[in-house]
């Protein structure tokens, strides 16, 4: 498929959990592709690069420091990050600026349940999160495939349904 018949796929099983400090967003996709193929993708910068929003300046398999590039067209912000926890290829957890971020992937008979939580301060982003997440694992999704459409990231993936996908979401996290 080419890059301009790319759609998203249907909203996605998500949630919004609440707390003093703000709100994380828990997003469970199953894939059809093992723990080690998705934990790849979850790590290796040249695999990033493909679907992610950011670049990664290392392999984010291992705990330590790291810098995530934030990409926008042409205009990129570098953020700091840490990796907290990386047990391959079960669990990842890694703070993204203010952020933290915890992969955990369950390996299933047919490929790997992921579930991402995403932690902000600020809970009224959460639909714009799940929006932009749900597009970069679609497009995770079909590199898995083989069948790579480029990374859809900042201003770009409004041509790409998510205004949409942010609607739904906070419709469905009750801010709609």
């Amino acid at each position: 498929m080419d890059r301009e018949s790319f759609h998203p796929t249907p909203a996605a099983n998500v949630r919004a959990e609440h707390t003093d400090g703000g709100a994380t967003l828990v997003f469970v996709r199953d894939l059809r592709h093992p723990p080690a193929a998705v934990w790849a993708a979850l790590t290796d910068p040249a695999q990033l690069a493909q679907w992610a929003p950011f670049l990664a300046d290392r392999d984010l398999g291992s705990a330590g420091p790291a810098v995530l590039t934030l990409v926008d067209g042409e205009t990129t912000t570098e953020q700091q990050a840490t990796v907290r926890r990386a047990e391959p290829p079960h669990l990842l957890e890694y703070t993204w600026g203010d952020d933290l971020l915890r992969w955990e992937l369950t390996p299933l008979d047919a490929g790997t349940r992921l579930t991402l939580r995403h932690h902000v301060a600020d809970p009224t982003l959460l639909p714009m999160v799940a929006a932009g997440w749900h597009l970069c694992l679609d497009v995770a999704d079909r590199l898995l495939d083989g069948d790579p459409v480029g990374p859809i990231r900042g201003a770009e993936a409004k041509d790409f349904g998510w205004a949409e996908l942010r609607d739904t979401y906070a419709e469905r996290f009750g801010e709609g």
